[in-house]
């Protein structure tokens, strides 16, 4: 798999994001969460995994679980194009940060977007939970959909993954390497 790291990209500067299209909606992660992208590629299906959940990747020795957004928020899926992405994050659950992956339709750009640029989000038009949203940010002439990705990858979700790869939800710990990856 190609992969984009972002570290150098974020210059620690806490009003940078990365934006993406799900479904042909814009939504953006604070650049501090998303730690690289990459093509999109092999995932191992997980018998008994949640239905947004599609599988796991081999990330340089780790298993990476890998979530599929418009899934989970209800949204149409697309097919899988050259565009397709996964973008690797990190989530944090109390004191513990897990890597997992989400496929999004395309990666759009890293935007600032200062605190007076961001409003509520509003209790209408959007098919997204309030709670996995921080707010909308103004870009442009447009809105972008500001994600909580700690909440829209709730714990309840990394422990079922978790459990299903036999190993508990740790940053400490190191999971074994997916011995074979499988093309959808």
């Amino acid at each position: 798999m190609d992969a984009y790291v972002l570290a150098d990209m974020a210059n620690h500067d806490q009003n940078q994001y990365l934006t993406f299209f799900i479904a042909d909606e814009e939504f953006a992660v604070k650049i501090l969460k998303a730690r690289e992208i990459l093509e999109y590629g092999a995932v191992t299906k997980v018998p008994g995994a949640p239905p947004a959940v599609r599988g796991v990747i081999n990330l340089r020795g780790s298993v990476v679980p890998v979530v599929d957004l418009a899934l989970k928020f209800g949204l149409p899926e697309k097919p899988v194009t050259k565009q397709t992405c996964v973008v690797i994050v990190e989530v944090e659950s109390g004191e513990n940060k897990t890597t997992m992956g989400v496929i999004v339709d395309s990666i759009s750009q890293v935007v600032d977007l200062p605190p007076e640029q961001i409003e509520p989000a509003p209790d209408f038009g959007t098919r997204v939970k309030l709670e996995y949203l921080l707010g909308m940010g103004r870009s442009g002439q447009k809105f972008v959909m500001i994600l909580d990705i700690d909440k829209a990858l709730s714990p309840s979700e990394l422990s079922s993954v978790a459990a299903i790869l036999g190993q508990a939800p740790s940053a400490e710990e190191t999971p074994e390497a997916v011995g074979t990856e499988r093309g959808e």
